[in-house]
């Protein structure tokens, strides 16, 4: 038979494309396969030969494509399209309740409705796609960026490369929230296999996930079994849902994965029904879950209800009792953190909970320990909270126990890594010796040189303690005067180690002003706070002088606040840490804020009500970009209020505090007149 022309090959291998996606999606989506294996297997082969033929036909989202990029070098940092927010959480029913309270009070009268959804174990990760096509795949990291790992996600079979369009147009740009999993059968079969070669077997679904994700090499990725359910859209261009529920069947549609059972409720009631009917089948589901997602269903509401720096206002995770086990604590000791604060830990017999090998559990805090009057020897009821941190829950009478108890455990009075007398606030028990004590100076370099801060590649936990161990750090600044040849007699420090550890820390002598605000661990600033901070001063110097006056006038902070970070700046131990650490720096550098110098810059706009040209979300994006702020409530500070159709109390407000109110077309008017591109 003679080789097809050039268009003829284009022509079938199109089709051939088109007809693996749809049976890609019958597969992974509707679960109602039409080919088997062989079949399918067949059809992909002839894809293959012809592209062999006409390699200048491949494109990147062809099926063909899902394996075979060269293994990488590392895995690069990406912003996300949106933030990727963690979840209020709670066990307690009551706690929903408050929740569905807040919410009906906050929407002004609008019917509630919720999305519930199963809270998925698994590792987040966010799917970019432009017009249609898989252009990025980023782990969740902070939350705002995260682990550029494209090409390992594209060798999930459940990941389209392409979005199916029959149903309903593509969008230019979908930015899509989901999660990676490994399901539990699949799990016990990759760690037979692994036990067979003779390799440690993982310790859970999750553990086996994530590792899989952040392969240098995609290959190995693609011979673990894993699976990506989408379950919420973050940004979007090209498409406009009114609700939650729309959106879950827009991805359907497009050939994405979803969870199952997915439902919508109204009533609390409703809510405590569907969690209890997953909490009975929890351990006969084929996947790990840890509770369920309870979402507002309409997204205009959503954008009115916002965020904080955290979760959003509109959802919470209605979580699960934690797996408990029994076991015996042989001792007690104390751990010193990097900011002086001693914790009594227990060191445990091993035992298994939840499909995790558990030695250690924290008991918090000098009054927690009285409390529960837990002692050496005891036998202890212990529970994984969140099924991840293990927390000693309560002691326990065993059969066979004499009654007979050690004594009572007590903190000791002095820093047990350095021997500076402790000092007692509130609960908790602390070493005053800030710069003196070498626990803390560990825990800083960890807090400095993670995801957050500098984010310095090779500088864990292990390192830390050698470097401070061996006198080869005394402050935070030695860091940079650290050499090759310093590091090469340390353990496990060859030759190539310890120079990409050196030019790890050299590369962050030019470094965000924010990495460097939240890595020297001042008091209450965590790394939203330390990028707001770092927003409006700027500059280091200028935050130094900042009085407590100008510190509250950044948005979200507060008295403690400012009393905190003047505190830290304005002691002499700190102010000669900063100054020596400043001095190893080269630049520090704050990126332009989205909007700044805009058109919009320094007003609050609120919207209410329904929008006809648009999604209450959208235009809150649109003034932001502009320069304005967008807040979900009405106050003193608010320079316009947006009111459409439905609009309630925040028109009242508004008008009751002389704030200016315009409907939908006087908005647009306003905008054109700005120069605010639509």
């Amino acid at each position: 038979m003679p080789s097809p022309t050039p268009t003829e090959a284009a022509a079938a291998i199109e089709t051939l494309r088109d007809e693996i996606r749809r049976h890609d999606y019958l597969y992974y989506v509707r679960g109602e396969p039409e080919l088997s294996d062989a079949a399918y297997d067949n059809l992909y082969r002839r894809l293959q030969a012809l592209e062999a033929e006409h390699p200048e036909l491949v494109t990147p989202d062809s099926p063909t494509q899902r394996v075979g990029a060269d293994p990488r070098t590392d895995l690069p940092t990406v912003a996300h399209e949106a933030p990727m927010l963690s979840l209020d959480s709670s066990k307690d029913p009551d706690e929903v309740r408050r929740f569905d309270e807040r919410i009906r009070k906050a929407v002004d009268g609008h019917e509630v409705a919720y999305l519930l959804e199963p809270k998925l174990d698994g590792v987040s990760i966010e799917l970019v796609y432009e017009e249609g096509v898989l252009v990025r795949a980023v782990t969740r990291g902070n939350g705002r960026e995260g682990e550029a790992v494209t090409e390992n996600v594209r060798t999930i079979g459940s990941v389209p490369l392409r979005l199916r369009d029959d149903a309903r147009p593509v969008p230019r740009l979908l930015s899509v929230r989901g999660e990676v999993l490994m399901r539990l059968s699949a799990f016990e079969r990759l760690n037979e296999a692994l036990l067979e070669q003779g390799s440690d077997p993982f310790a859970n679904p999750r553990n086996a996930t994530s590792g899989a994700l952040r392969q240098l090499d995609s290959s190995i990725t693609a011979s673990r079994p894993l699976e990506c359910l989408a379950y919420d859209i973050l940004a979007v261009e090209g498409a406009v849902f009114r609700s939650d529920l729309e959106s879950v069947e827009a991805l359907r549609a497009w050939g994405l994965m979803v969870p199952e059972r997915i439902e919508t409720a109204r009533t609390v009631e409703e809510i405590l029904a569907y969690h209890a009917g997953f909490d009975r089948d929890r351990d006969t589901l084929d996947y790990e879950i840890d509770g369920v997602v309870i979402k507002l269903d309409a997204l205009d509401d959503r954008a009115d209800l916002g965020s904080t720096s955290h979760h959003p206002r509109w959802a919470m995770a209605f979580k699960f009792e934690p797996r408990k086990e029994v076991t015996r604590i042989d001792r007690i000791a104390v751990q010193v953190g990097r900011t002086g604060v001693l914790t009594p830990v227990a060191l445990l017999r091993p035992v298994e909970v939840g499909g995790v090998t558990v030695s250690r559990a924290t008991l918090h805090n000098r009054e927690e320990l009285e409390r529960k009057d837990v002692r050496e020897g005891d036998h202890v009821r212990i529970q994984r909270a969140g099924d991840v941190i293990p927390q000693v829950v309560e002691v326990v009478e065993r059969p066979g126990d004499t009654g007979e108890r050690a004594a009572p455990f007590r903190m000791p009075t002095h820093c047990p890594n350095c021997g500076t007398a402790v000092e007692e606030r509130g609960p908790f028990t602390l070493c005053p010796n800030r710069f003196g004590c070498s626990a803390q100076l560990k825990g800083r370099i960890v807090h400095f040189a993670s995801r957050q801060g500098l984010d310095i590649e090779g500088l864990g936990d292990e390192t830390a303690s050698l470097l401070v161990d061996r006198e080869l750090v005394t402050e935070l600044a030695d860091l940079f005067d650290l050499g090759v040849e310093a590091l090469l007699p340390l353990p496990r420090f060859a030759e190539k180690k310890a120079e990409n550890l050196v030019a790890e820390i050299r590369a962050r002598r030019t470094t965000e002003l924010r990495r460097v605000l939240f890595g020297l661990g001042i008091p209450e600033v965590g790394a939203t706070v330390a990028r707001d901070l770092a927003g409006h001063f700027r500059t280091l110097e200028a935050l130094r002088g900042a009085d407590r006056e100008a510190l509250e006038a950044v948005h979200g902070i507060g008295p403690r606040m400012s009393e905190a970070i003047t505190g830290f700046f304005a002691d002499p131990l700190n102010a000669a840490a900063v100054d020596a650490l400043v001095e190893k720096m080269e630049a520090l550098t704050v990126p332009d804020t989205v909007g700044a110098g805009g058109p919009l810059e320094g007003l609050s706009i609120v919207f209410t009500g329904t929008l006809e040209t648009m999604s209450r979300s959208a235009a809150k994006k649109l003034v932001e970009q502009a320069g304005a702020r967008s807040p979900s409530s009405v106050s003193g500070e608010t320079d316009l209020v947006v009111a459409g159709p439905g609009a309630g109390s925040k028109r009242a407000k508004a008008e009751a505090l002389g704030v200016e109110v315009v409907d939908e077309a006087g908005f647009l008017a306003r905008m054109d007149a700005k120069g605010v591109v639509l």
